[in-house]
């Protein structure tokens, strides 16, 4: 071809593969097809690819966003059966397999990896949003930091005859929701206002702000192990976060939150409140499901197969946390019935056992990774008529940061087994498992500066307000 052009991938010969969504899911599955011989399209409404680990820390002004996010196409640059396009999904059509773009374009597919992740949940009230934003893009972290450091100013800037009620809803920041990205908020919302900021002000004291974690249940880090959770909640503690639990959010409105605790209604006066309190699927889940007849569970995420494809449909394959999948033990028997209740899989077994049974995959990156790893193998498997794997998902552990040398570890390692530890000790091995996954090396150097430097002046400086008042 002249001027050595590249033949458009459409006009190849070879099999064409689909993926939508680049987030931890759609990576790993096309790198994993690196080397095969197929053309690979991945779809993304945003042109970068987002550690989403570390997304709190742009919200508390800790990190930049160029520190852990990354231009796919920059990813992708030397992985030439790779095309990437920046557009939305809005329609699929499985039976003559065709992806539709915004625009109207189709685009065709011999195979197709769905990995379009998950959304906030508000319970039913959406319009809660409004008032208090939730935590995926860095769309959202820009929103809760622009709210948080303005509250700030606002509360600087009152004149000498305001009410006290006003100015103690601004230095209240309340985070519903006391899952990891809720604790690691709260905590580092903490240390911004009570370090970072406490000599910068002139007639407010930072010092003295609240930052308030409301859970619903009875303990911070339902899903860790108890030991965990106790220590967790004594770290936030320490660290001057109040904590309620088992308190419900009744209503969210503009200036505070409405919680029922102990059985008696009250008011909390906040002009910075955060959602971390639940998670839904992609929208994109429910065209899947209109698409092929799949099933949704009550999250939204589509119910798959054994080896991640959807009934009737084994071209179409759903990852990560658009997935409701199920992760297959090494022993477990092979004639078992595909269709295993997943009401039966709602215990604590242990993923990595050879012979139990098949227990959900947690949301978490790593089972995204691995879920990528997992289709893509699968595709070149169906490409060479071979039979698939079902998918296992290896459980390493769990890691959640708290605050300043305040951490808590679930983790397996070779050797030593599963250990458990927290303080200190987990924050550091926390810093460095998360700068060693960072996508780029430029990336990983940034992040040490910047946190080197924050942990010696407890300065953050991404403390940058943009935008317009709405």
């Amino acid at each position: 071809m002249a001027g050595g052009e590249q033949p458009s991938p459409m006009a190849s010969t070879r099999p064409k593969i689909i993926i939508i969504g680049c987030g931890f899911g759609g990576l790993e599955a096309a790198r994993a097809l690196r080397k095969a011989e197929v053309d690979i399209t991945v779809v993304d409404r945003q042109n970068h690819h987002l550690f989403q680990p570390l997304l709190y820390q742009v919200a508390t002004a800790g990190l930049t966003a160029p520190a852990i996010a990354e231009p796919i196409r920059r990813m992708f640059r030397h992985q030439r059966n790779v095309t990437v396009l920046m557009a939305d999904v809005v329609g699929l059509d499985a039976g003559a397999q065709q992806v539709q773009l915004h625009d109207g374009q189709q685009l065709p597919y011999d195979h197709l990896i769905v990995a379009a992740g998950a959304t906030h949940s508000y319970f039913g009230h959406d319009d809660w949003a409004r008032f208090a934003p939730g935590l995926k893009t860095l769309d959202d972290a820009f929103v809760i930091r622009r709210k948080m450091l303005l509250a700030y100013e606002r509360a600087e800037a009152l004149p000498a005859n305001t009410p006290t009620q006003v100015l103690d809803a601004l230095m209240t920041t309340v985070v519903i929701g006391a899952g990891p990205t809720g604790v690691e908020l709260a905590g580092t919302m903490v240390e911004l206002a009570h370090h970072t900021l406490s000599e910068e002000f002139r007639h407010i004291e930072p010092h003295k702000a609240r930052v308030l974690l409301i859970e619903g249940g009875a303990r911070v880090l339902a899903s860790y192990p108890e030991v965990l959770s106790a220590s967790a909640q004594k770290q936030l503690q320490r660290l001057g976060v109040e904590l309620h639990l088992n308190a419900k959010v009744t209503d969210i409105f503009d200036g505070g939150v409405e919680i029922l605790e102990g059985g008696v209604a009250h008011r909390i006066a906040s002009f910075n409140v955060v959602w971390a309190a639940g998670v839904a699927a992609s929208p994109l889940g429910q065209v899947v499901a209109a698409a092929t007849g799949a099933q949704l569970d009550r999250m939204g995420r589509v119910v798959v197969l054994p080896d991640l494809s959807l009934p009737g449909h084994p071209r179409i394959s759903v990852v990560g946390d658009l997935a409701a999948a199920l992760s297959y033990s090494k022993n477990f028997p092979k004639n078992y019935p595909e269709n295993f209740p997943q009401s039966q899989t709602e215990n604590k077994a242990d993923n990595n056992a050879d012979n139990k049974p098949p227990t959900p995959v947690p949301g978490v990156s790593p089972g995204a990774k691995q879920m990528g790893r997992c289709a893509a193998q699968n595709i070149l498997r169906r490409i060479k008529g071979e039979s698939t794997e079902r998918f296992r998902y290896v459980n390493y552990g769990d890691l959640a940061t708290i605050g300043r040398n305040s951490a808590i570890a679930d983790v397996e390692f070779p050797l030593l087994g599963k250990t458990r530890f927290s303080g200190f000790a987990a924050w550091l091995f926390w810093l460095f498992v998360h700068v060693f996954f960072l996508i780029g090396f430029r990336n990983r150097v940034v992040v040490m500066i910047d946190w080197g430097l924050a942990y010696f002046t407890f300065d953050r400086h991404a403390r940058i307000v943009m935008g317009k008042d709405e």
